[in-house]
């Protein structure tokens, strides 16, 4: 059974396989369905960092759908006084959820909250093996990626401005070796505007991934 990929917006999508379903970053404003927590049915919610276009309605919707957020120790804490159920890792942690291994990977940003850390995650969801990078500069170490947790997907930011731009972002491609490419984090403001087609050209010409361009609001088939 293949995995459904829905890109919400901005650094918001959705994976859905199995009768069950995980959301990354979710920040719904200005998502072109007009979705809102309670169009979300999630099991886990995962939380790169506790800035507003990232933890968005995470805390809404985990009380809405009884769903556990998994991310930082500092935003799991947080999330906890809240109400919320919540899985506390940190960077380089390893544990193994019902649907599979989840690792807690560097970023390279900014935390959103006091003492924290932002991060990635690489995914293991029934199967479909994606890492989401969180926002995040490029970094060299990226390359260990796929020796310690290999991954069929990279979904990268590429807006700039914040994140790597998408000159960095294909380096990035590069260095994780993931067969497919989902790029994230573009065009929702103006500082961070970017051609997703040239960044798709650079990426294919260069290395050996392909780009899956998703538009807000599109849902994809993933392996």
């Amino acid at each position: 059974m293949s995995a459904k990929f829905h890109y919400i917006n901005h650094a918001c999508f959705v994976v859905a396989k199995n009768d069950s379903a995980i959301i990354f970053d979710p920040y719904l404003d200005g998502n072109p369905e007009g979705l809102t927590a309670d169009d979300i049915k999630v099991d886990y919610i995962f939380i790169s960092h506790a800035h507003f276009d990232h933890l968005g309605s995470a805390f809404e919707i985990a009380k809405k759908c009884d769903a556990t957020i998994i991310s930082t120790a500092e935003i799991a804490g947080m999330a906890g006084e809240a109400g919320c159920k919540a899985h506390g890792m940190h960077l380089g942690g390893t544990y193994m959820f019902p649907f599979g291994k989840v690792r807690v990977t560097l970023a390279f940003h900014g935390s959103g909250i006091a003492g924290g850390h932002a991060c990635g995650f690489v995914v293991d969801f029934y199967g479909t093996k994606l890492y989401f990078a969180g926002d995040t500069a490029l970094f060299s170490d990226m390359q260990l990626l796929p020796k310690l947790d290999p991954f069929d997907y990279a979904v990268l930011p590429i807006g700039g401005n914040f994140t790597m731009d998408p000159k960095d972002a294909a380096i990035a491609a590069d260095f994780l070796k993931a067969p497919t490419v989902i790029p994230i984090h573009y065009n929702t403001w103006p500082p961070i505007a970017q051609d997703v087609n040239a960044f798709k050209a650079d990426v294919e010409a260069n290395t050996a991934s392909k780009v899956l361009i998703v538009k807000p609001g599109e849902v994809v088939d993933l392996a």
